[in-house]
């Protein structure tokens, strides 16, 4: 079964990863590429990627007046994705292992959510 493991970021989150030296950073870069390297030994990792700065990102809105792209960020919200892992493990108590191991998990800030299989025509 797939599954996509999101990764997020809050204010609590980011104050602690700013406190730490640049030492203490390149070890905590060194956790996802422990895990990535396990995950894809294993054949369980499809993709990862960290996501650039919300202040990058596009709102995108399409009427009949044509596209719009608004800078963003747009959302009204504390918490932001960060990064995610998407893995095709066993069952979803796989999942949560791989999920208890990122450093976020110690603020609560990994979330598990299973993939919805498309079927007749193919994936979207």
């Amino acid at each position: 079964m797939k599954y996509l493991i999101q990764i997020y970021s809050n204010p609590e989150s980011r104050a602690v990863w700013e406190s730490f030296t640049p030492e203490q950073q390149v070890e905590g870069y060194s956790s996802y590429q422990a895990i990535s390297s396990e995950l894809t030994s294993s054949g369980e990792l499809l993709a990862s990627e960290a996501l650039a700065d919300i202040s990058l990102a596009k709102r995108v809105t399409n009427d009949d007046g044509g596209t719009v792209a608004s800078d963003g960020p747009f959302a009204e919200t504390k918490e932001l994705l960060a990064g995610f892992y998407l893995v095709d493990v066993d069952d979803e108590a796989r999942a949560v292992e791989i999920a208890s191991g990122f450093p976020e998990a110690r603020f609560g800030l990994i979330e598990v959510r299973p993939v919805l299989e498309m079927t007749g025509g193919g994936d979207l």
